[in-house]
């Protein structure tokens, strides 16, 4: 487990509920997919290694938890612009999505 933060220091994170509305495979990667998910006020492009766990059908239309605020980085040449929250399961790492208990507005803050 990782040392404490201060709480100003999560107070910088950014942590919003999405809706993915398109997920598709990144050719040349078993592992990672590309989302757009709205946020909002804006839509956005994340990059996330689900394809071993879910397929892009059974995506879309789902919400997440998003940190929104993260330094975009390219993943096989494709920008990621923030980063999914995922539970790690068992022995194979098999990562559970992070979603509001009851469906709301996407952008919603997370505190």
């Amino acid at each position: 487990m990782a040392g404490y933060v201060s709480f100003s220091e999560f107070k910088k994170l950014d942590i919003r509920v999405g809706e993915i509305i398109s997920a598709e495979r990144i050719p040349g990667s078993r592992k990672l997919l590309k989302l757009k998910v709205n946020l909002g006020s804006e839509e956005r492009q994340l990059v996330a290694g689900l394809a071993e766990h879910y397929t892009p059908e059974e995506l879309v239309g789902k919400q997440i938890v998003v940190l929104t605020n993260l330094q975009p980085r390219k993943f096989m040449g494709v920008e990621s612009q923030g980063m999914l929250l995922a539970a790690v399961v068992g022995e194979e790492g098999k990562p559970v999505l992070l979603a509001p208990e009851k469906k709301v507005p996407p952008g919603s803050p997370v505190s």
